[in-house]
């Protein structure tokens, strides 16, 4: 229980129906939620996801996050999560990856990596609501595949909602199924006795 109760502003996947319940029986507030998974063995057109990013509008400019980005990142809360799964900037700029597009010197739309393994990482996707549909989400995911295929790095997704899964299969990967999963975060927690 106690590493239950460890998890805040996480996503919980359970195992079985027994995790479930107990993960239900620790957290009231818990939101249970439909994911999608992607399939991890993509195959990507390197000059489809080139293509992509020479849609990047006129207006904007695209940069990989660097020391003064993150600091950047961390301003917003829309941009926020592009770093914050890291204990810190060095951990970030050590493990992660990321890129981000910039209108005016604000950070309008990046992709980064949530969370690292050694093979890889789990992307983490926003743009500022003013511009979506722009086709920046687009442009900074292609462009964030691009450098982990350069080191190596598998670029692993999985979908929060149906837009999430229709942006991966634009970007070439294939959906696989859907699962139950439970999101937890310090405002919503609420701890059963």
């Amino acid at each position: 229980m106690e590493f239950l109760r460890a998890l805040l502003d996480s996503i919980i996947t359970p195992q079985n129906e027994a995790w479930a319940t107990l993960i239900e029986e620790v957290y009231s507030n818990v939101r249970k939620v439909t994911r999608y998974a992607i399939k991890k063995d993509t195959k990507f057109d390197v000059d489809a996801l080139q293509k992509n990013i020479d849609m990047l509008p006129n207006g904007y400019i695209i940069k990989e996050i660097d020391s003064d980005l993150y600091d950047k990142c961390m301003e917003d809360p829309v941009t926020r999560d592009f770093v914050s799964s890291f204990a810190d900037k060095k951990q970030y700029l050590d493990l992660g990856r990321g890129i981000v597009i910039l209108k005016e010197n604000k950070i309008v739309s990046g992709a980064s990596s949530y969370t690292r393994y050694n093979e890889g990482i789990e992307i983490e996707v926003d743009t500022v609501e003013s511009e979506r549909r722009n086709h920046l989400a687009t442009v900074a995911c292609s462009a964030l595949i691009l450098r982990c295929l350069k080191e190596n790095l598998y670029p692993s997704w999985d979908a929060q909602n149906m837009n999430s899964v229709h942006l991966a299969e634009k970007l070439g990967y294939e959906f696989d199924h859907e699962y139950i999963a439970y999101e937890v975060d310090r405002t919503r927690k609420s701890e059963k006795n």
